[in-house]
């Protein structure tokens, strides 16, 4: 295999979880009864550009169906920062009602929303059927369709170029992350910023994440491999935020060459931290696997432990780090009966591959487990408070990534 960005073969793996079908690919009670499909999931690194990536095997239209039951509006926490970034957003770049923005992954609408209720003109492009169907419900104008330079050509013939584009949690996720680059490029105006926010490499390894692998995601950047792309789509980085999101991510801002927005410290900060971390040396690539493994047995050394001495241990967040980490560790529902999720489109079905039933938060509090598994590790104070009740009959709340902890 060649690296998707630079063509440079790829010849040293960073992560190898084995196979696994697509972490959102949800198996209803008839699908428990056919088969399943399943991919390896493995993960190189390119000694040249320094892009994380995964081997190639499925496609994003197998990946993206139109039963997609990832709703980004399920998350108090994510709807907050959705919010956050609007506001500051429309005062940074001076947004109003003659300006354009498109939104590249507008999923439900969490964060165009906000737009429509300024008044600001906005676009969301999103491929999944449910999703957008939900954005259009909330007054939000949908493209249904795959972002590339095909879409951004049509859509800047027909004046609908942008002054910003949004693209959270989405850079990682294109097959041909070239082509997408330079669609950004086509679909903003000359004066235009882009904004890309991506969970970062650099924490990922330091926080041994291996859990945020999953097909889904194509890509796994960091500032530099980021900016190496944006630049060789004629775009470049001029500043950058780290969040606290999904475990540490950027918030990239971009540009065309030729606009006037100058290039912030924060740049140059962020890099120099990534060169002190390793991430152009292999050392930090090829260690990780080891530290992937112990966070596996530990949780499985937790959830036997819990078995032999009668602890019924239950499950909250049917996310898709959560079943990278069940199926890894060969987790079952002899070990995890259920998991319990907020989200209605994933309520009575299983999870990919383990097959573990998923069930409403109210089922959980019925049943008082004694051990409340947290997968969506990132958004644990949150679930804490939801369910502040568990801590009232005694139970506990424990995460198993960066290691297995009790909380």
């Amino acid at each position: 295999m060649n690296c998707r960005h630079c063509g440079q073969g790829l010849h040293h793996v960073f992560l190898d979880l084995g196979s696994a079908p697509p972490s959102n690919a949800y198996v209803s009670a008839q699908g428990l009864r056919e088969p399943e499909v399943h991919y390896p999931l493995r993960l190189f690194v390119c000694e040249a550009c320094w892009l994380v990536q995964t081997e190639d095997h499925a496609h994003a239209d197998e990946l993206f169906r139109d039963d997609y039951a990832y709703f980004s509006s399920t998350s108090r926490s994510w709807l907050a920062h959705a919010e956050a970034y609007s506001r500051m957003i429309v005062e940074r770049l001076h947004l109003d009602a003659r300006s354009h923005v498109l939104e590249v992954a507008a999923n439900d609408g969490y964060l165009l929303r906000n737009f429509v209720a300024a008044g600001i003109p906005c676009l969301g492009v999103e491929p999944t059927a449910g999703t957008a169907q939900a954005a259009r419900a909330l007054g939000i104008p949908i493209v249904q369709a795959f972002f590339g330079v095909p879409l951004a050509t049509e859509l800047a013939s027909q004046g609908a170029a942008a002054d910003l584009i949004i693209c959270n949690n989405v850079f990682a996720h294109v097959p041909d992350i070239n082509d997408f680059a330079a669609g950004l490029r086509v679909a903003l105006k000359p004066e235009g910023v882009v904004t890309i926010e991506f969970p970062h490499l650099l924490r990922m390894i330091a926080l041994t994440q291996f859990d945020t692998a999953y097909h889904e995601h194509f890509s796994y950047l960091s500032l530099h491999s980021a900016a190496r792309v944006l630049r060789a789509a004629g775009l470049r980085v001029c500043d950058v935020e780290q969040l606290p999101t999904h475990g540490g991510s950027l918030r990239v801002y971009a540009c065309h060459e030729a606009a006037s927005h100058p290039v912030t410290p924060a740049v140059a900060a962020v890099l120099a931290d990534e060169e002190a971390a390793g991430l152009r040396t292999l050392a930090p690539y090829l260690a990780f696997q080891a530290r992937a493994d112990a966070v596996k047995d530990g949780l499985l050394e937790f959830l036997l432990a819990c078995k032999r001495e009668g602890r019924r241990v239950m499950g909250y967040g049917a996310a898709a780090k959560g079943n990278t980490l069940l199926n890894y560790a060969g987790v079952r529902p002899d070990l995890l009966p259920c998991i319990a999720d907020a989200a209605p489109s994933k309520q009575g079905r299983h999870t990919p591959g383990t097959h573990i039933p998923i069930v409403a938060p109210s089922h959980l509090l019925e049943q008082k487990p004694a051990i409340v598994l947290i997968l969506p590790w990132n958004i644990a104070d949150e679930v804490v408070q939801q369910l502040a009740e568990v801590r009232r009959w005694g139970g506990r709340f424990a995460v198993a990534v960066p290691k297995l902890a009790l909380l």
